[in-house]
């Protein structure tokens, strides 16, 4: 994730049942929680469309799309609106549900490890890490971004791992 001598600014983002690191460059805002409005026959992941700066951005429970555990929004929630690096320029950000501020970190080469567990990675998962004593999973962010994609395309019945 950083080369030699190189840091990076990061951000562990709380789900129910991990921790998310993402660059700090991939959060756009962090808003509170508003209902969203519903997505006609979408998975459990994804939870709905929210309002942000005059896009319509989808809202996923990563921790259901992972299969980590069962979430769902509630007031004491906060959302975290990302940017899409895929290209969809329909569809330039995504949100995910959290459990709080996302807690900004410095990512150092010394403080990174990969995590040494031999377990298959939940969906939608690249990586688990440990950064100093955190343990973390770092998104598969283009898979993600690409289920999102043919759900919204598919008036919400795509299904993770099809």
């Amino acid at each position: 994730m950083t080369a030699p001598g190189q840091d990076i600014r990061g951000v562990l983002i709380q789900v129910e049942g991990a921790r998310l690191l993402l660059p700090n460059a991939s959060v756009s805002e962090v808003l509170s929680y508003a209902t969203p409005e519903p997505v006609d026959n979408a998975p459990d992941w994804l939870l709905g469309r929210i309002r942000w700066r005059g896009w319509s951005v989808p809202l996923v429970s990563f921790s259901r799309f992972a299969g980590l555990a069962e979430e769902s929004g509630s007031l004491a929630n906060k959302v975290a609106v990302l940017k899409a690096l895929g290209g969809n320029a329909r569809q330039p950000h995504f949100a995910f549900l959290t459990q709080g501020f996302p807690r900004l970190v410095t990512v150092t080469r010394q403080a990174l490890l990969e995590d040494g567990n031999d377990l298959p990675l939940p969906p939608g998962v690249r990586m688990r890490v440990h950064l100093g004593d955190d343990a973390a999973l770092i998104p598969d962010v283009d898979y993600v971004e690409e289920v999102i994609r043919a759900a919204m395309d598919t008036g919400g019945t795509a299904r993770v791992g099809t």
